[in-house]
């Protein structure tokens, strides 16, 4: 590696945020949501107050346990942005598996989803945290996890809902944060991954700033990233393969984030089609936009901008 980057993932976001600031940076074509590099690094400034106010810090491992929605990539940077370490969990895992990793990893909080592919997660937390009441855990098996927080709509009157994290940002000064974020330090612990444990039991993995940003951007620099590209990622944010060579190295070279939330042939095939189909309208326009200014020019009226 002839070339590292030496900085935080909040630092990070933030450099990329201030040279493409209305720029395309994460996309949900299914969803119709799309967030640029200003609106993104402003959203994991609030959800990081936002767990500030629940009472997580540095050095607090937080679970997620969920598909690719918007809110993985949200806390990936918000976790970081305080210090946190962000604990990956295998969307694939039942009961033993996931009290396993909760116990294992000394989790404070988890975050999760519904269901997925079928799967019930509410009534597998319900057996591996029971007594849950308004996000609040009291389980002697899990002597660390204090809270359990809902991504989604609807959720449940015994968790914690992503909406109300959001809405506790605004008790939190910005000022804490930054203060926050002075004490970082790239070489920090601020990522979880789990093996797949084929010959014994899981292990966490431990993962630093300057580990997945620097892991994120050489892969970028194969594939020749620039911030006018855009990455259509369908593998799960819990690998490697997701949140680091799929999100980081978009991120540290300013490429858009093209996530489809469950891997499905027919929905990544639409997505690129989409993206394709965007992009011949936009050569059509320049074409157009070319074709009229040089009329314009003629005439010596002035040229359109765009």
């Amino acid at each position: 590696m002839d070339k590292a980057l030496h900085c935080t993932m909040g630092e990070l976001l933030g450099s990329i945020a201030e040279r493409f600031e209305n720029q395309d940076a994460l996309i949900y074509a299914d969803r119709g949501l799309r967030y640029n590099w200003r609106q993104l690094d402003e959203e994991t400034d609030r959800v990081a107050r936002g767990l500030l106010q629940m009472g997580l810090g540095k050095g607090d491992h937080v679970a997620i346990w969920a598909s690719n929605v918007p809110e993985w990539v949200i806390l990936q940077f918000a976790t970081a942005k305080i210090g946190a370490v962000l604990v990956t969990v295998n969307t694939s895992y039942q009961s033993a598996e996931l009290e396993y990793l909760l116990q294992q990893s000394d989790a404070k909080a988890l975050f999760m989803v519904g269901e997925f592919k079928g799967t019930d997660y509410l009534e597998i937390v319900h057996r591996v945290v029971p007594g849950l009441q308004q996000g609040k855990a009291a389980c002697a098996k899990l002597p660390k996890l204090q809270t359990v927080a809902f991504l989604g709509d609807d959720c449940p009157a015994e968790l914690l809902s992503y909406a109300q994290i959001r809405a506790g940002a605004d008790l939190i000064e910005p000022a804490r944060l930054a203060q926050v974020e002075a004490t970082l330090d790239e070489h920090e612990v601020i990522n979880m991954q789990y093996t797949s444990g084929t010959t014994g039991f899981p292990k966490g993995v431990m993962l630093t700033h300057h580990n997945v940003i620097n892991n994120g951007f050489n892969i970028g620099r194969c594939m020749d990233f620039n911030s006018l590209d855009r990455l259509c990622i369908p593998v799960p944010f819990f690998h490697c393969f997701g949140c680091v060579l799929g999100v980081m190295a978009c991120v540290t070279h300013g490429a858009a984030m093209v996530p489809v939330e469950v891997f499905e042939p027919l929905q990544v095939l639409k997505t690129i089609i989409l993206f394709i189909q965007l992009a011949k309208l936009q050569m059509q326009y320049k074409d157009i936009e070319k074709e009229i200014n040089g009329i314009l020019q003629m005439v010596k009226l002035p040229m359109m901008e765009t």
